[in-house]
C-alpha cells in the first residue's frame, strides 16, 4: 500500500510552446509496482494548457479544484471541480485553464504508456 500527499513529490514542470503553465507528478507508477494503471496529478496555473494531442490509449480525468475547458475534436467545453471526463483513445484533446485560479486534475492512464 502506497499513501503520499501528492505535493510531497517532485513536479516536472513544462512550459513551451506545446504546454504553458503546467506542473504533473506521477504519484503512482511503475516505481510502485502498479501494474495496469498510473495516477497522475496535473496543476496548470492560470492561462496555461496541456498540449493539444491524441493517443492510443483512454484515460480518465478528475477535475479537483478549479475550472477551464477541454479542447476535444475541434470543440470546446466547459470543466469545473468535481467533472469527470472519459477520454477515448486516439481523440484530440487539451485542457485549458481559463480562469484565476489554478486547475488541478488527477488522470488515469494505462501501464502501457509513459508515464508523463
Amino acid at each position: 500500500m502506497k499513501i503520499i500527499e501528492y505535493k510531497k513529490i517532485k513536479p516536472t514542470e513544462f512550459n513551451n510552446d506545446k504546454m504553458k503553465g503546467v506542473a504533473a507528478r506521477v504519484v503512482i507508477g511503475k516505481n510502485d509496482g502498479a501494474e495496469n494503471f498510473y495516477m497522475r496529478v496535473f496543476e496548470v496555473s492560470a492561462g496555461g494548457h496541456s498540449p493539444v494531442h491524441s493517443h492510443d490509449w483512454e484515460h480518465e480525468i478528475f477535475i479537483h479544484s478549479g475550472s477551464g475547458e477541454v479542447f476535444h475534436n475541434g470543440n470546446k467545453y466547459p470543466v469545473k471541480a468535481g467533472d469527470a471526463l472519459f477520454i477515448p483513445a486516439n481523440e484530440e484533446h487539451q485542457l485549458i485553464n481559463t480562469s484565476g485560479d489554478l486547475l488541478v486534475f488527477v488522470c488515469l492512464i494505462p501501464s502501457k504508456a509513459p508515464e508523463l
